[in-house]
């Protein structure tokens, strides 16, 4: 079997890894990959650099020559419900979804390509980034059926709050305790107090939007939950950093705008994952101070 390329982000995130799972996973990836390209007859290209830290995506074209993508991911709770979410969503504002699988550690998904697939971050400037993100989101919020798999967003408040805490025991956030104390409750408690539940993404920013033909931008890379619309602004509004740093308010009262969202509760939940993220996104610390309720 011929060696299999590797991206260079899932080569190194495996190293950081203290038990070493990543790693043994992705010596058995050349066999998976395989396996895969022959369960559903594809003939695959070099995967994308630098890649992703959790999984192996590359070109592919299936038996009648229709241009793909293979993602094969390692599974972890953060990419849980991905095929899903696509599912539902049907193409409308995110890639299709053609074919997934899970099994052992692998959870495997056959994706519609995007052409000529251009971040939106690379092509257009912060304020019509927010024009294209809004309106995507107004696209893929939907009310799940009673019977669907997705995790609350609570599940990733507790999660994301537990890590915070037992990271600042250790080594404490260079932010006033009281502050610390005021944006960690409000991260662990606003998902309980929202009005309205959709299907989120939770990851959806310039990167994660590319340039396509069956519509001008599609969604990939989703982080499925269920819950509060207004987190749902979050990434986009952290991955605008100059904006951010310049008037951390002000981008949330044009995001809230833009979405039909309580200007208020987007800047809560603007404040309570800054420092919820501080500890190891300084710049973050000043944006908490900045946005800290009165």
């Amino acid at each position: 079997m011929a060696p299999l390329q590797l991206p260079t982000n899932l080569t190194e995130a495996a190293k950081g890894d203290p038990d070493d799972r990543r790693h043994k996973w992705i010596s058995c990836l050349p066999e998976i990959v395989a396996d895969l390209a022959d369960r559903w007859s594809l003939r695959l290209g070099e995967p994308y650099q630098p890649g992703g830290q959790c999984s192996w995506v590359a070109p592919a074209y299936d038996a009648a020559g229709e241009g793909l993508v293979l993602k094969v991911g390692w599974r972890h709770s953060e990419a849980a419900n991905e095929a899903d979410a696509l599912r539902i969503w049907n193409g409308q504002g995110a890639v299709r979804l053609h074919a997934a699988a899970d099994f052992d550690h692998t959870s495997a998904l056959l994706l519609e390509r995007c052409s000529p697939g251009t971040p939106l971050r690379v092509v257009k400037p912060g304020p019509e980034q927010d024009l294209v993100v809004a309106g995507l989101l107004r696209r893929l919020w939907r009310t799940p059926s009673d019977d669907h798999p997705f995790r609350p967003l609570q599940v990733m408040c507790d999660e994301w709050t537990a890590e915070f805490e037992e990271k600042n025991e250790r080594t404490p956030v260079d932010l006033d305790p009281g502050l610390v104390r005021e944006g960690i409750t409000l991260f662990r408690t606003l998902p309980a107090t929202a009005e309205t539940e959709v299907l989120l993404c939770t990851d959806l920013h310039g990167e994660n939007i590319l340039a396509a033909e069956r519509e001008p931008w599609l969604v990939i890379d989703p982080k499925p939950y269920v819950g509060d619309p207004a987190y749902d602004t979050l990434q986009h509004m952290l991955n605008c950093e100059d904006r951010l740093a310049a008037d951390p308010a002000g981008l949330a009262r044009r995001m809230a705008y833009l979405l039909d969202l309580d200007t208020e509760r987007v800047a809560l939940w603007l404040f309570a994952r800054s420092v919820e993220e501080s500890i190891d996104w300084p710049a973050l610390r000043d944006v908490a101070i900045r946005l800290a309720p009165a």
